[in-house]
């Protein structure tokens, strides 16, 4: 999807519904900063007036931020990637994942639960692609695969927790 452009009518009614909405902020800090009463507010140094104005778009500015961001994090989350989001933005998608680090949703690490030997594990895929396990044997020993150590396949990691659950198994009568 391309930025969109807008038509110059909509350009006009867009500028009148700004305004139109700018006004009333620009009035109550104009009000603020014064301590005029409502009916004088603009009354004073033009510098001053253009002023207040700048501040009220500042506000909007900002507003406008968060709204971008809220709708960025929306699309992110219904799929929507940082590429896409640069495109509609005009951008490149390392701009995109700048401007809005936490749009786009990242899936939660794969998982898979084994259970063998009246044991269970819990294999983890790890962001850079690898899986570790976690296991609980029969007898109650639990047992975190070491550390930094990954496997390069999902089988392998429940070969080596399925190890684990065996040497923690209760024979027929209960007993390890």
């Amino acid at each position: 999807m391309m930025a969109p452009e807008i038509t110059p009518e909509e350009q006009v009614e867009l500028d009148k519904a700004l305004y139109d909405a700018l006004n009333p902020l620009a009035s109550a800090i104009r009000s603020r900063e014064t301590g005029l009463p409502a009916d004088r507010i603009w009354d004073a140094d033009p510098v001053e007036v253009a002023l207040s104005v700048l501040a009220a778009w500042k506000v909007v500015d900002a507003e406008v931020k968060r709204l971008t961001a809220n709708a960025a994090a929306t699309a992110g989350s219904y799929g929507a990637s940082y590429e896409q989001l640069g495109a509609v933005w005009g951008i490149t998608r390392q701009g995109a994942r700048k401007k809005w680090p936490d749009a786009v949703s990242r899936p939660a690490p794969p998982t898979s639960t084994l259970e063998l030997f009246g044991g269970t594990a819990e294999l983890v895929q790890a962001s850079s692609g690898g899986w570790s396990w976690t296991a609980k044997g029969a007898d109650g020993a639990s047992r975190v695969a070491d550390e930094g150590t990954w496997c390069p396949s999902a089988e392998e990691a429940a070969a080596h927790a399925g190890v684990f659950l065996k040497e923690h198994a209760l024979d027929a009568v209960g007993r390890s």
